[in-house]
């Protein structure tokens, strides 16, 4: 009884251990965000997922193996866990053209490094809520479209495309091109996010929460804006930063 009360947990959280599951999820097409390998394996049945996920674009990561035990709802994951995607993701060029079809300039949110499900997913809930165009996201040292993320939103993934790319600085030039406007966050901005134009095309990059924003994605911003500190603290929560900027530039747009 225990044992099936876990595996639907496992179920519900969308974590699909073990090798026959995962092997079995991939043959079906499961839409998979990420799959967890124990390092230092050279087991051919793991080098057999392995190598099938990457044919498909899926991203694998090798963990210790404490982190696999870590994330085990059934504690049997041989080596192998799976997070199911919650929904296929968009291309950046879907969240332009949703923009687009709108008619209205574009809103998005580039998330560098996010690994907190919880802090995504509630990103992506204030995009929704905001009316931002889209949100993306980098391939790897990120969380994705998984369970959890899907809950912290409150059912927003189903109606904000969320792009995955390998690049963030690359895509940040992408966007430049189409004459979107990027807005980096940062403590040590040299202008007010009050200050900043944000009526445009627009895109707001949001950094992890330990580090912030990578060197080279501050690189290719246009502007560095910081949030006006007061108290005794230098930093807010990276969900908490992204509401701060997505309503300024709401605040901005209804003038």
């Amino acid at each position: 009884m225990k044992e099936r009360r876990m595996e639907a947990q496992a179920e519900a959280d969308g974590i699909i251990e073990g090798r026959n599951a995962v092997l079995e999820a991939l043959r079906a097409g499961t839409s998979i965000d990420k799959i967890y390998l124990a390092r230092g394996e050279t087991d051919a049945a793991l080098g057999h997922i392995a190598s099938t996920a990457r044919d498909k674009g899926i991203v694998v990561v090798e963990a210790d193996r404490r982190k696999l035990d870590g994330m085990s709802r059934t504690h049997a994951h041989q080596g192998v866990i799976a997070l199911a995607a919650v929904r296929e993701y968009a291309s950046v060029d879907d969240i332009l053209n949703a923009a687009r079809e709108k008619g209205e300039p574009p809103l998005i949110v580039v998330c560098d490094e996010l690994s907190d499900p919880h802090n995504l997913g509630a990103v992506i809930r204030t995009a929704e809520c905001a009316g931002a165009h889209g949100v993306i996201i980098p391939k790897r040292r990120s969380a994705g479209l998984t369970a959890v993320v899907a809950k912290t939103s409150a059912g927003a993934v189903s109606h904000v495309p969320v792009a995955r790319v390998a690049n963030l600085p690359a895509l940040l030039r992408q966007l430049k091109d189409e004459g979107v406007w990027v807005f980096g966050t940062d403590a040590g901005g040299d202008r007010l996010l009050y200050e900043a134009d944000l009526k445009g095309p627009a895109a707001i990059v949001i950094g992890s929460e330990g580090s912030g924003m990578g060197r080279l994605v501050g690189e290719n911003c246009d502007f560095l804006v910081r949030i006006p500190m007061r108290g005794k603290l230098n930093s807010l929560n990276a969900s908490a930063a992204a509401a701060i900027l997505l309503y300024e530039a709401v605040r901005q747009r209804m003038l």
